[in-house]
């Protein structure tokens, strides 16, 4: 990144601009998660379950153009290790930052099922009636490990983001680091759904 570039958050009022994305998401998220409109609307706590949603709401996260909540299901079903897979391949659809949906519907297309076992394990996922699971992407990832840590397993999780043909992103539930690792390695997968803001 440039020097002169910025990134910034804009939510009412609060501006947030800063030449590190990193900085910029980290504010983002303690602004949205001390918002008193959430508490006040009823929703659950982060951390808390979320009745009839399929897991712990995880916080409002800031989304590629509109937040949502991150709901994050718990348990020893609802997490397994597995490769990223598709080692050699540069899949361009699978390079959102933001969007697990999008990485995760493109990598669990019919034409792909069986390259992708992270990626198929969260897809297939099912809690509370809803089968709208997929596999964070980075961002997601780094959202959570701020918000919900001690939900997710102490180890490297995989995220849907690849980084290139032959790795991926994980994000590190011990030490906070978000980093690279070949797709060919095992890691575990967490699924994660998203419940849009109704205005």
């Amino acid at each position: 990144m440039q020097a002169n570039q910025l990134t910034t958050y804009t939510r009412g009022d609060l501006m947030i601009s800063s030449p590190d994305e990193a900085v910029v998401l980290k504010l983002a998220t303690l602004a949205i998660t001390t918002a008193p409109t959430i508490a006040a609307s009823g929703i659950p706590a982060v951390g808390e379950y979320w009745p009839g949603e399929g897991g712990v709401n995880g916080g409002l996260f800031p989304g590629g153009e509109k937040p949502y909540y991150l709901i994050v299901p718990t348990g020893s079903d609802a997490e397994a290790t597995h490769e990223w897979g598709g080692y050699g391949e540069e899949l361009g659809g699978a390079k959102s930052p933001w969007d697990g949906q999008a990485n995760t519907a493109y990598l669990a297309s019919s034409n792909r099922e069986h390259d992708h076992p992270a990626v198929q394990f969260c897809a297939a996922f099912e809690r509370d009636g809803h089968k709208d699971f997929y596999l964070m992407a980075r961002r997601e990832a780094s959202f959570l490990e701020i918000t919900v840590p001690d939900v997710f397993t102490q180890a490297y999780h995989w995220t849907s983001s690849q980084r290139s043909a032959n790795t991926a992103y994980d994000m590190d539930f011990v030490d906070g680091w978000l980093d690279t690792s070949g797709k060919l390695n095992e890691r575990l997968a967490r699924p994660v759904r998203r419940i849009y803001i109704t205005s």
